[in-house]
């Protein structure tokens, strides 16, 4: 287990941008923030664990080397309510090969990446964390907890423990950011950032609440529904990018996206990023029933990512050539409007 405080880490803690203690340095700002900062960012998701752990860490490493920018890693909890088949199918087998949220962080510490990582999943875990019945980070190796500790209990804890094993920010689907506090409070004491998901009916008040609390970027919500690979592009998505237009936060389109095409068209629409999950989970899961070893998924999910790196690419160059053009924003339509700051 990797230990940001141990000499012979001390390189690798560095490298992730690591301070004492493993907590993130925010004097340089957010790494997830930086990575919008020079063009489209690519965000990737795989359920890690699926179909095993080993497996699935070389999985992770290709979609770094196709040009991930940021990677988001699934921490399976048995009831995703925000998930589609897909990754409902990739959640099962991660937790039939025994993951846990201690097994999850031993395995980030092994990630040899360089990009930011955001952990995925549920409350439930995060505030059970350390509890009688959930787990803590000073399990031991035979399962039971060493400490039950206040400190060593719920947000707090989950949230140190992930970011000392190198996690960088957090998407909690099923958290209110009504009730976000006691782990936003606890991302801003680590470091971390915490991503809230906009649907295409969040307006109002309640879009100021969540704007108001999200860092790292915003989670945009193509569709209403799950998660799940889409032939197209929904419509709904333009009209959330312009209602996103104004904050200084950037925005990454999920739900629906699995093809260089729609990379691009999402990007062209104004959209800082995409989120791709579904799409490259089926590529985990056929080759898993194929029988196919793990370097040849590896390498087709690391072709995956660079036709979606480059779709993305695509879409910007669009963008920026129809805005020389008119000199619209093309989200907006407004002349001479500015894009957000994105470092």
């Amino acid at each position: 287990m990797s230990d940001a405080t141990d000499p012979t880490n001390a390189e690798e803690a560095e490298d992730r941008g690591d301070g004492e203690n493993g907590e993130r340095s925010v004097a340089g700002g957010s790494r997830i923030r930086e990575a919008f900062a020079d063009g489209p960012a690519f965000v990737p998701y795989l359920a890690l664990g699926d179909p095993d752990l080993e497996s699935s860490l070389g999985y992770v490493e290709a979609l770094a080397r196709g040009g991930a920018d940021v990677i988001e890693l699934g921490l399976p909890f048995s009831e995703p309510i925000a998930e589609g088949p897909t990754i409902q199918r990739a959640i099962a087998r991660s937790l039939a090969g025994g993951m846990t949220p201690e097994r999850f962080f031993e395995g980030v510490e092994r990630l040899d990446v360089d990009v930011p990582l955001v952990c995925m999943t549920y409350y439930n875990l995060v505030y059970q964390y350390g509890r009688p019945g959930g787990q803590s980070a000073s399990e031991s190796a035979n399962g039971e907890a060493t400490s039950t500790d206040a400190g060593d209990r719920g947000p707090e804890a989950f949230v140190r423990r992930a970011a000392a094993a190198g996690i960088d920010g957090f998407v909690v689907p099923d958290l209110p950011a009504e009730e976000a506090t006691p782990l936003r409070t606890a991302c801003d004491e680590h470091g971390c950032d915490l991503i809230f998901i906009v649907a295409p009916t969040t307006r109002g008040e309640r879009l100021e609440r969540i704007m108001a609390r999200t860092s790292g970027y915003v989670y945009v919500q193509a569709r209403l529904g799950v998660t799940g690979a889409r032939e197209d592009v929904s419509g709904q998505t333009s009209a959330s990018l312009d209602r996103l237009a104004g904050y200084d936060v950037p925005t990454a389109v999920g739900f629906g996206i699995s093809s260089r095409e729609q990379a691009r068209e999402v990007v062209a629409m104004g959209a800082d990023g995409i989120i791709v999950g579904s799409a490259l989970v089926d590529t985990v899961a056929e080759g898993h029933e194929a029988g196919d070893d793990a370097a040849t998924v590896a390498d087709r999910l690391e072709a995956n990512a660079r036709e979606l790196k480059a779709g993305a690419l695509a879409g910007a160059e669009e963008s920026d050539d129809e805005r020389s053009a008119t000199g619209e924003d093309p989200r907006t339509g407004d002349e001479d409007t500015p894009r957000p700051e994105r470092t």
